[in-house]
């Protein structure tokens, strides 16, 4: 049976409906998250598409938000990677994945590559402080087993147009997982998330796949997801 899973980056006010949805739906994912960009307020906004305004989320909603979900390591301050030393690079990992273990009081190991850049040289920075993989934008189908976890691909974006021909694909494949990540804030209508929740219907209706946590396909990882 094939594994869905799902990851989703940055933390911010579109993943309190995002996270519903996914509750409604049985659905898991994972949260990739920056826990210096989370102050005592909403804030670092910005403007996606020169219309839509995007908030992070305050520190004191992340609990409640991800409850039952998976927490990963995104950095400290979701920097370029390529433009840090390897100093800068280590203390952006490990006092990301320190933080979001002491907020959330669950081992992290799971991570994803701001801006999605990437090199062998960040990849052993992540391997030496306690992460299980690393994410990237590249995609791959099959996806898994990869030739490095941490420089893992995923079958396809959210919003990918061949995203079911991608599905179609990884099953005929025989792939032990089918993998999407994206970004809450890139459903900017009604339609969109019409769309999205139709597509977790039609995953929840294929007998041959199951939901499952990016942890699950890592030998050395534990199980992340806090309590429901």
């Amino acid at each position: 049976m094939m594994k869905i899973v799902q990851c989703w980056d940055d933390g911010v006010v579109d993943d309190i409906r995002l996270c519903a949805l996914l509750r409604t739906r049985g659905a898991r994912a994972t949260f990739n998250l920056n826990p210096g960009l989370h102050g005592a307020r909403r804030g670092h906004d910005w403007i996606y598409q020169h219309t839509k305004v995007v908030q992070r989320l305050a520190l004191g909603e992340l609990c409640e938000t991800y409850q039952g979900f998976t927490i990963a390591n995104h950095t400290l301050t979701h920097p370029f990677p390529s433009r840090l030393s390897l100093a800068e690079w280590r203390r952006e990992v490990s006092d990301g994945r320190k933080q979001l273990q002491d907020h959330f009081q669950q081992e992290v190991r799971g991570f994803a590559y701001p801006y999605g850049e990437h090199d062998a040289a960040l990849a052993e920075v992540l391997r030496e402080t306690g992460h299980c993989y690393a994410r990237t934008c590249l995609n791959a189908t099959p996806c898994l087993p990869a030739r490095d976890d941490f420089i893992l691909a995923t079958d396809c974006h959210h919003a990918d147009p061949a995203f079911w021909e991608r599905y179609e694909a990884a099953k005929a494949a025989r792939s032990p997982v089918f993998y999407f990540w994206g970004h809450s804030y890139e459903l900017m209508t009604e339609a969109d998330w019409a769309g999205f929740d139709a597509k977790l219907q039609r995953i929840n209706a294929d007998p041959e796949v199951r939901w499952a946590d990016l942890p699950e396909l890592f030998p050395s990882s534990a199980p992340q997801r806090s309590a429901p």
